[in-house]
């Protein structure tokens, strides 16, 4: 499919977001089980949108930062299959930690903290970035092009069809 070729689809873009939203809270919970789950009597959404748990002050805060860290690798990594343009990563990048921003505000008030700042926004950086890489990398590959098409087109063309293709 052309890039350029397609309309405008709002439908597709929501649906993006959905989806990348998903994975990235999907992945987060996964880290925050391996890393934080061991550390504490009892795993809660305070260690997904609480800005005071992001500290770090404790052995948890840093698991909960290693684990938005984590998050971001493999938001980058989500990008590379649900937007598949280096272009648009930027945004959807964005779009991902501005939707988070607002969870946070309204499960536990305006972040204050100068590590959750820090934290997230490094991680929207890694994210953005990485996945602008990662799709830079998947566009410029080699379109491959199979050793044995001479072979089939012989084949499908006949003897009398190749030697009018190669005019030999």
């Amino acid at each position: 499919m052309f890039y350029g070729a397609v309309a405008w689809d709002p439908w597709l873009i929501v649906a993006q977001i959905v989806c990348l939203q998903c994975l990235y809270y999907i992945s987060l919970g996964v880290f925050l089980s391996i890393l934080v789950g061991p550390r504490v009597s009892k795993m809660s959404l305070v260690y997904f949108f609480d800005f005071a748990t992001v500290t770090a002050s404790t052995a948890v805060g840093w698991c909960v930062m290693a684990s938005i860290f984590l998050s971001s690798v493999a938001g980058a990594g989500f990008l590379v299959y649900l937007v598949e343009r280096a272009k648009k990563c930027l945004d959807f990048s964005a779009t991902l930690f501005i939707i988070h921003l607002l969870i946070c505000f309204f499960y536990g008030g305006w972040p204050s903290s100068v590590t959750w700042w820090v934290v997230y926004i490094t991680s929207l950086a890694v994210t953005a970035l990485l996945g602008e890489y990662l799709c830079m990398r998947r566009e410029l590959r080699e379109i491959p092009i199979g050793r044995y098409r001479s072979i089939s087109v012989f084949f499908f063309l006949g003897i009398h069809g190749f030697l009018l293709l190669f005019g030999a």
